[in-house]
């Protein structure tokens, strides 16, 4: 299953790198996908949002829900 989270404050390469990696820190089995086009991150492999919100923040960023 994955869900497509909103996540603000991304404007490059290595915040979607950030984000990505912060993700995977907290779940090394999940799969990531930013998109910074829109602050889109698509992850599989987590079930547990608040998990997801807290790598975001954790990585300096705004969580702002699921897309």
């Amino acid at each position: 299953m994955s869900k497509t989270y909103i996540v603000e404050g991304m404007s490059c390469g290595g915040c979607a790198s950030s984000v990505e990696q912060a993700i995977k820190a907290v779940a090394q089995q999940a799969s990531v996908e930013v998109k910074l086009e829109g602050g889109l991150v698509t992850v599989t492999g987590i079930d547990d949002d608040t998990v997801v919100k807290q790598a975001v923040e954790d990585a300096g960023f705004t969580y702002a829900g699921i897309a």
